[in-house]
Parts: structure tokens; sequence; C-alpha cells
């Protein structure tokens, strides 16, 4: 059955069964011959219109001959025309039937013969125009059996079974990690052999795949195409988005293995693992000090550097972090919102109501190695540990004598200063530090807590 259009003819592209050959196909055989035929007349049906619309009136498609197109489709007739293998010039790959060795060489022309209207867009092949078509129009005919969802084409949703199944058929052959789509190999494999093939116009960064190039110009023209439909906040990518709408949703994907705790973020449970691993990969270049994160290392980093960017609106004190700023507003608002369940105490801290919760709880997690003394807090045991390590690291700036403990050097401070804040309700006395106002309080109540046992 031979099918032309007027003088568009093409006498290479012919595919011909015998009628002995057409026997021997079975029926899904039979049915990808029909489907490779219909693209091949759907691509000479644009070759004509290109022919028809050429500003030379007609397009040279073989080394500037005019050619006519004729297509072949015989389902079992007696033919002596055989199937002849066609090559790549550049690759030197072969093709059975000659239009697909012309849609290989659009790839090295750079020849793009489906346009989209709509916006101008070219592709190379009929049946990416007819996707992208879906993308506008948002037809969605493939579902997933499991989970319901939809996508524009079959491809698609193929990929998207993996998801289920498990199956990841893409092996890289460096490092035998495994992938779900072809893509993805690919762009790992830039890893291994460190190639960027996408270079930024403006700072000529470059990226190793075209979704980090579009996600990084987004930095120089401000675009945030994003939009969050609970706050309207915006974002630059669309994993920023999904990620934000986890604090409206209350959405905790992420669970640790270990305990069983849940996380809005991969990045907070990849922290909280390390509390279980021990894991410190951060390290400050000045004291050597590790940390589990890396906000941890840059807030260390500003003791030694004496970067304090935070300030108080208030009384204009500064802060090396955030989170000490926020929790030293509370001294002038007077906010505590954390409460103790068991006495209804609260605290401007969660940190202050844990440590209190131990008093009712009676749990003490902090253990000494040296003498297995447990404490409630942390900041007890770090302070007994001097009583071992002899450690006095607060030193008077007055007189140079070191102290073991802050609130020691604060009470010897005022012995040069003449500060005595702690005053007697009986005589009005003043003193330095509180144990010597107590001590002096029992000579007014009559209290003697120390009896001779001789």
């Amino acid at each position: 059955m031979a099918v032309s259009w007027g003088s568009v003819t093409y006498e290479d592209v012919t595919v011909i069964f015998t009628q002995e050959e057409w026997a021997l196909l079975n029926p899904s055989e039979k049915k990808l011959y029909r489907d490779v035929m219909y693209e091949n007349l759907r691509n000479f049906l644009s070759i004509e219109k290109i022919q028809e619309h050429s500003t030379k009136g007609q397009h040279n498609l073989h080394g500037g001959k005019q050619s006519n197109a004729t297509v072949k489709i015989s389902e079992g007739k007696d033919s002596q025309n055989a199937r002849i293998s066609q090559e790549c010039e550049v690759y030197n790959k072969l093709f059975t039937y000659p239009v697909n060795l012309q849609k290989h060489e659009n790839i090295h022309s750079g020849w793009k013969l489906y346009e989209y209207k709509q916006y101008n867009r070219t592709f190379r092949r009929s049946s990416n125009l007819w996707k992208h078509d879906k993308t506008h129009s948002g037809d969605k005919p493939y579902e997933c059996k499991l989970c319901c969802k939809t996508f524009s084409c079959s491809s698609s949703l193929r990929t998207h079974e993996r998801i289920h199944s498990g199956e990841k058929p893409y092996e890289c052959k460096l490092c035998s990690k495994r992938f779900r789509q072809s893509s993805n190999l690919r762009t790992h494999e830039r890893i291994h052999s460190g190639e960027k093939p996408y270079e930024c116009k403006l700072c000529s960064k470059t990226f190793r795949h075209s979704g980090g190039l579009q996600q990084h110009e987004r930095i120089h023209n401000g675009e945030k195409p994003y939009k969050c439909k609970q706050c309207s906040k915006t974002f630059s990518c669309s994993i920023h988005l999904q990620t934000h709408e986890r604090i409206h949703s209350g959405e905790k994907p992420y669970e640790c293995k270990e305990c069983s705790k849940t996380f809005s973020f991969s990045s907070s449970l990849q922290r909280h693992e390390r509390i279980h691993s021990g894991e410190k990969p951060y390290e400050c270049k000045q004291c050597t000090k590790t940390f589990s994160c890396s906000s941890y290392l840059r807030t260390h980093e500003r003791i030694h550097s004496g970067e304090r960017p935070y300030e108080c609106k208030q009384c204009s004190k500064t802060f090396s972090c955030s989170s000490h700023l926020r929790t030293h507003e509370r001294i002038h608002s007077g906010e505590k919102p954390y409460e103790c369940k068991y006495c209804s105490k609260t605290f401007s801290f969660t940190s202050v109501l844990r440590t209190h919760e131990r008093i009712h709880s009676g749990q003490k997690p902090y253990e000494c190695k040296l003498c297995s003394k447990t404490f409630i807090c942390s900041s007890s045991l770090r302070k007994h540990e001097r009583i071992h390590s002899r450690e006095k690291p607060y030193e008077c700036e007055l007189c140079s004598k070191t102290f073991t403990y802050s609130s020691s050097l604060r009470t010897h401070e005022r012995i040069h200063s003449g500060e005595k804040p702690y005053e007697c309700k009986h005589c009005s006395k003043t003193f330095i530090s509180s144990c010597h106002l107590r001590r002096h309080e029992r000579i007014h109540i009559g209290e003697k807590l120390y009896e001779c046992k001789l």
C-alpha cells in the first residue's frame, strides 16, 4: 500500500512485509508496526508543511537536491524491496528506517520541525509536541492504579509507578548507585566526571543539570514563581514551597528509626540522627571543637570573631545568635509561655521547663564519668567536672584571681565594687552574696542547724 500527497514523496522510506513474513508476526508486533508507520506518516505530513512554507520554496533535506517523499506501508504483500539499514555519519549509529535516521540527524543540525504556536516553542519530534500540548490543556489521561495520581503521558506514569514498586533499573557503572529515571543517572554521572554543562550567562557559574541553572538564575532576576496558598509567601523553587507548606499542614513525613520522632524536613531528621550516632562533622578551625550541624558551628565561630549581629531594641544588648535575642526579649516582655504540668509554674524558656520537670520526676540523666554522680542538667555536670579537672576559666580583671564558676566570679567582683545587693529584712544589713544573707538571718530566727555529736 503506497501513500503519497501531491509532489511530496520519499522513495527510501519503504517498509514492506511478504505474506510469509506478515504471518509470522504476533498481534503485539503487528500493533507496533502500525504505530510506527502511523508516526512516520505524521512526520511526513509535517515535512510537507515545512516544504510548502519554506522561504526557498522547497526545503533541501539531502545534500541540496530536491527530493520527494513516498511512504509505503505493506501488510504481507509480495515485494522484492528489502529494508536497508542507514547509518549516521557523525556517530556511525545504524537505523532500520530512513525516517528514524532523519530524526536523529535533526539532533546534530539543531533543526526542530514542530512548533507550538502559542509560545513559539519548537520540538524535534511530533510526540514531544503532543506531550507539551497537554501541559497547557491540563489533560492527564494516565492514572496510577495505586494512588490515583494522574499524568499527561504514559512514560511519566511508568516512572511514577517505580516509586511504589521500588524499581530502580538504571545503575551507575562507577559506584553502583541505582536510579528510577535515566535522566537522574545521567545527572549523577556528572558527579564522577565533574561535568557541568549548564552555565549562567550573568556570573558564569556552572551547574550539573538545567534545573539547578534555572533555580540559580532566579537569584539574579528575583523571580519567585511559587506562591503559598495559605499565606501568599513566594519562593524561587517548588521544593522550598513544598517544605514551607508543611508548616501549615503540620505534616512530618520524616521519621527517626531509632526513637520514632518525626520531622517536617529531611535536614532536621539528619541533624537529629547525629544525636544517636554522635557524629559531629563540622569542626571549628580556631579551636577544633566539633558540632553536629553547620548552624551551631557558625554561632560558635562568633565567639572567636566577637561578632554579635542580633541587637535588642529595648536595651541595645547584642547577641551572637537570634535564639538568644528572642530568649532575652522575654525579660522585657515578662512572657513565660512554658508551663509545668505538675505545679503550673511558668517559664520563659523550654530548657528551663525541662530541667524543672526533672525535680518532679527525679530524673538525673547527666552522669559524671569519674565519680558517677548524677545531675538534673548538663550545666550542673559541667560545673561539677571542674572539681576533678581543677579548671578555673573565670578570671577577675582587677586582681587576676580565677574561679571555677561564673557566679563565684560575680560575687568576688562585688568586693572590688563594694556592691551588696542582698538586704536583711529584719535589720537592713546588706551582703555581697545570698548565702551570707541566709547565714545572717539565722541570728534573728534563732536557728541552729549544726549540732555537736560529742
